[in-house]
């Protein structure tokens, strides 16, 4: 199966953090690494947790973006909230429900302890599908 890596502009470098992006597998499959509520330096941009949630949404329609996909594309979310309860859930799944509607796409969510900067609340990956 042939690939291709694609780190877009408008998002920052992460290839010192051991990953790229998005990944274009046979034209078809498209792999979108976590993305965060980051700026262009690869900084957590604020620590409120709803904010960093539609962060990283944006920065998963840029991700896709590059590549002529939309967040309508995408058939796997992959979410990872730090110190997961209730109340982010509800904050997930009214953001969700504003970009998908009554449609969202397969998820699996992850509570975890931590990601991969003290500052990350939030982090999503996806799987998306070129039409």
């Amino acid at each position: 199966m042939s690939h291709r890596i694609i780190n877009p502009d408008g998002l920052h470098d992460p290839v010192h953090f051991g990953y790229s992006h998005v990944a274009v597998a046979s034209g078809e499959l498209v792999f979108v690494a976590g993305q965060y509520a980051s700026d262009a330096d690869g900084h957590v941009t604020t620590d409120d947790f709803a904010e960093q949630v539609e962060e990283s949404f944006d920065n998963l329609r840029t991700a896709l973006a590059a590549v002529g996909l939309e967040l309508s594309h995408i058939v796997q979310l992959r979410t990872h909230i730090v110190d997961h309860d209730s109340d982010k859930l509800a904050i997930l799944g009214k953001a969700i429900g504003a970009i998908w509607g009554d449609l969202p796409p397969t998820q699996t969510l992850s509570g975890v302890a931590s990601l991969a900067l003290p500052e990350m609340l939030f982090e999503v990956d996806a799987v998306a599908v070129r039409p």
